[in-house]
């Protein structure tokens, strides 16, 4: 059993700064929101008597800009197109924004964090306004299933890192003399 004087505590937090300065690492989503939504439903109203299950090919894409020297806007860009052999049923195009911060982080963890944390978070509601979309056009709700963006995030980094090896080990032949 421990004495009163064990209790642990952190007074003499080595990581404050001046005058209590934060200097801890921390990063986190201020706000989110639809930066752009587009529907398209070209083949209305005879796509709802169209009878064959249709082909569903959904497309992402993620980018992250500098705001600020401590925010960034990550952008998960989500395109989902359902068509059958009749023509296209529908279209939706959206761009779903989180205002991301980021406060004394490396380079690496900030951009591991931005292409694969931030987008984690934000794909729930993303989801849910391409559900919605999909069911305002007049379709049965369209549930993304989940994706694994840390797992993809590290396939990218380590072609990433494969590709920069072979560059680099890619020397020009040595000629004999």
């Amino acid at each position: 059993m421990a004495d009163e004087g064990d209790i642990l505590t952190d007074l003499n937090n080595d990581a404050a700064g001046a005058n209590g300065a934060d200097n801890q690492p921390a990063a986190g989503i201020l706000t989110q929101y639809v930066k752009d939504l587009s529907v398209e439903n070209p083949n209305a109203p005879v796509v709802y008597q169209w009878q064959d299950q249709p082909k569903i090919d959904v497309q992402f894409n993620i980018a992250a800009e500098p705001v600020n020297e401590q925010a960034h806007e990550v952008t998960l860009k989500i395109t989902v197109t359902s068509s059958t052999d009749q023509g296209q049923a529908f279209l939706i195009d959206l761009a779903y924004c989180g205002l991301a911060a980021v406060r004394n982080l490396g380079d690496d963890q900030t951009h591991a964090f931005l292409f694969a944390e931030a987008p984690r978070i934000l794909f729930p509601f993303a989801r849910r306004v391409i559900a919605d979309a999909v069911r305002d056009a007049g379709f049965a709700p369209l549930m993304i299933d989940p994706i694994d963006f840390n797992g993809l995030y590290l396939q990218q980094l380590a072609r990433k890192q494969q590709e920069e090896a072979a560059a680099g080990g890619a020397q020009p032949p040595a000629g004999d003399a």
